[in-house]
């Protein structure tokens, strides 16, 4: 009986569905553990927990929906999205309310978002419409023979690149002032969708380069320009340039030189987040303090969130690292596989961008938790205490689950008519009327 309502309640891919539950079991674990400091000013041991409990139920509810969907309807969906976040992008770059020193939330009242959460998906799937009507198959001729090569070609060579990269640059220039993180690994999505929707690599090389002179001399006038003179520019500009001097180790700024002794106390005092996070790592031991047992919650602020892969490291030591990384990297080759059995391509190019937007965001968050990248304000999808991320990353499960049903049907009946009735509801993604 169990077994059955499983069966018809949790569609798609069984590998995506552990994933995600394994990935909400740690999170459930570790928020209780690290939100000690909110705990004790609230007073309520247990309501971090219950709050993200309920978010993550919340979210299974919007994977349960979004999943039954056939993938074809997605095509649809940036109608809407992709207007509507940049209206809301507008709306908090000049009305934006503050949380955490970042100008980018909308307060709803009961709820607190980002807008740039919805820009995300809106981004993806306008791309990954995009690229699907400009797939084109030839036929080349040469030496060795003749082999078909499908390349982004309907429309001319520069117009799929074109529109594609206006879009990018107006959606990540909207978030990027607030919210630089956010706007580069959006960008990184948008230019490997982009290859891998077939974009000749010479435009691509091309853009990339002038945007990589672009971003140079940005960093440049920021390294130049005194700290007294960015601060009245406003919005993060400030951390920009001192994120930028602490990983290049640049300081042009007429500071007065410290001494050894004097510098661990400055650099502790600099960067309470980073040193208190290598301190957690260094009680791991390797083997972990075990859950519940961090000591470096109680210091390190937003364990809960920016840094709860450090507190991961502390109380379950290497292997809990290890199995979290595992989990994000065994999604992504799991997306890969199930987009190279999808006989279009917009399901393809739409589940290799929600995966590659989920996997290098926690990548990220990793990374400045262990303090390989300068801090960022990223989330562990999933992991980190979280309202609106929660749900949007659940949405993009959901899609994940409804595109891996879809390749399902076509694996099971490779050879059927468009329109054959089936018991199995192969009749939603092959039906050959509306969006194909």
């Amino acid at each position: 009986m169990l077994k059955i309502i499983s069966n018809n309640l949790f569609k798609g891919d069984k590998v995506i569905w552990m994933i995600f539950f394994f990935l909400c079991m740690i999170s459930l674990v570790e928020i209780y553990s690290a939100s000690s400091s909110l705990t004790y000013v609230q007073g309520h041991h247990w309501d971090p927990m219950i709050r993200q409990a309920g978010f993550l139920l919340i979210g299974l509810v919007i994977i349960l929906i979004v999943h039954r969907i056939p993938c074809k309807y997605f095509k649809l969906m940036p109608i809407i999205l992709l207007p509507t976040s940049i209206v809301l992008l507008l709306y908090v770059l000049f009305f934006g309310g503050t949380i955490n020193g970042g100008n980018r939330w909308m307060d709803l009242g009961f709820l607190s978002f980002q807008p740039s959460e919805v820009a995300k998906a809106a981004l993806i799937m306008t791309l990954a419409t995009i690229l699907s009507k400009t797939q084109n198959e030839e036929v080349v001729h040469n030496r060795r023979g003749t082999k078909t090569v499908v390349m982004a070609t309907k429309g001319g060579y520069a117009k799929p690149f074109k529109i594609c990269s206006i879009l990018t640059l107006v959606i990540c220039g909207l978030i990027f002032t607030e919210n630089l993180s956010t706007a580069l690994i959006l960008f990184t999505v948008a230019v490997i969708m982009m290859y891998i929707g077939n974009i000749p690599h010479k435009l691509m090389l091309r853009g990339l380069l002038f945007i990589g002179l672009a971003g140079a001399a940005a960093a440049t006038i920021l390294l130049v320009t005194p700290d007294n003179t960015l601060s009245k520019a406003g919005g993060r500009v400030l951390t920009w340039k001192h994120r930028l001097q602490e990983k290049t180790g640049i300081n042009l700024d007429d500071n007065k030189q410290i001494d050894e002794e004097e510098g661990s106390e400055y650099k502790l005092s600099e960067n309470w987040q980073v040193g208190n996070a290598n301190i957690a790592i260094a009680n791991s031991n390797i083997i972990g303090l075990g859950p519940g047992n961090s000591v470096q919650r109680d210091f390190l602020s937003h364990a809960e969130s920016d840094f709860i892969y450090a507190i991961i490291i502390e109380e379950m030591g290497i292997f809990g690292a290890l199995f979290v990384i595992f989990l994000y990297v065994a999604l992504l080759v799991r997306v890969s596989k199930i987009a190279n059995r999808c006989d279009k391509f917009f399901p393809a190019f739409l589940i290799m961008g929600f995966g590659i937007l989920l996997v290098l965001q926690a990548l990220i968050n990793m990374g400045v938790a262990v303090h390989l990248l300068p801090v960022t304000g990223q989330p562990l999808p999933l992991i980190s205490k979280g309202g609106t991320s929660i749900i949007i990353t659940c949405f993009y499960f959901g899609v994940i689950l409804s595109i891996s049903r879809y390749a399902e049907k076509v694996n099971e009946n490779p050879k059927e008519p468009a329109e054959a009735p089936s018991m199995l509801e192969t009749d939603e993604y092959f039906s050959t009327t509306g969006i194909d």
